[in-house]
């Protein structure tokens, strides 16, 4: 509760900008501005980060979208460290629902590339080679995130569905389900997974990206340990020997220990009485 405070979660937009659909998810409003209630977005915040780690576990491939300027370094980092795929700059109508179209573009941005690391255009005038180098730095503008895409992504996650318009609209067409940091002034109805929060200021939307990033590295790791647990199982006889002919009292015994102590609540009062006093210096210009 204490760093979505600190990050300025959970402050939403100016009244008169509010999308009545969000009315569940805001706390209450503070100098005209609307205070979401961080209360629920702790536990959907959660749920999303654990979809998001189970799709990375069933080895799909997650794509992070945030063209909006407080967004794109963001996404490509976390992206990035997530081995996840992005969208930063614009994204392109047809994306997901004219993927071959896509496709096609992607696989002429990494020919054009090759040729030239090839030097297969050191042979052209330094105008005609100036003018490729150009159209491959314009696509990758907009590509270089997806040029892994060979197939739909597992999940969509992005950042302000409203900004987002076109590939909310693509997702829920092609069935992909959305993940997506909502403010007051959206839809969450369009979403699978809403986030309601602030998603204008940057280290709310670091933290919630990170957060998710975060998720997507778990999902993976438990895939991989997974996979080598199965292979380790099928190299080693011995290993399931030893298994086998483990009497009843030690299986009973290890499931004994595997128990674990029940978490304690986390008591999130104080934290919470935080949003009465949390002054509002982040939103003026929202």
């Amino acid at each position: 509760m204490k760093s979505l405070l600190e990050a300025g979660v959970h402050f939403g937009h100016q009244k008169k900008y509010w999308n009545p659909k969000m009315q569940k998810y805001i706390f209450t409003h503070r100098n005209g501005v609307h205070i979401i209630d961080l209360q629920q977005s702790i536990g959907m915040i959660e749920d999303a980060a654990n979809f998001l780690s189970q799709v990375a576990f069933e080895g799909k491939k997650i794509l992070m979208v945030g063209t909006k300027k407080q967004a794109q370094d963001v996404i490509v980092n976390e992206a990035e460290r997530s081995s996840s795929m992005y969208i930063s700059n614009r994204w392109l109508g047809g994306t997901l629902t004219n993927f071959q179209t896509i496709k096609k573009r992607i696989a002429h941005l990494i020919s054009l590339e090759n040729q030239r690391d090839n030097g297969d255009f050191e042979v052209l005038t330094k105008r005609e080679s100036l003018k490729i180098d150009e159209k491959i730095e314009k696509l990758n503008r907009n590509l270089a995130g997806i040029k892994d895409m060979e197939e739909m992504p597992g999940a969509i996650f992005i950042i302000d569905v409203a900004k987002e318009e076109i590939a909310v609209t693509e997702s829920i067409k092609v069935g992909i389900p959305i993940v997506a940091l909502v403010d007051s002034d959206s839809n969450p109805e369009l979403v699978d997974y809403p986030m309601p929060g602030n998603d204008d200021a940057i280290r709310s939307i670091r933290l919630i990206t990170s957060r998710m990033a975060d998720a997507i590295i778990e999902g993976r790791t438990r895939r991989e340990s997974s996979d080598n647990d199965f292979t380790q199982s099928i190299d080693s006889p011995e290993r399931m020997v030893t298994y086998s002919t483990s009497t009843a009292e030690e299986l009973e015994q290890e499931a004994q220990d595997a128990v674990s102590e029940p978490e304690l609540p986390i008591n999130t009062s104080e934290a919470a009485n935080e949003i009465e006093t949390q002054e509002i210096n982040e939103t003026e210009n929202k």
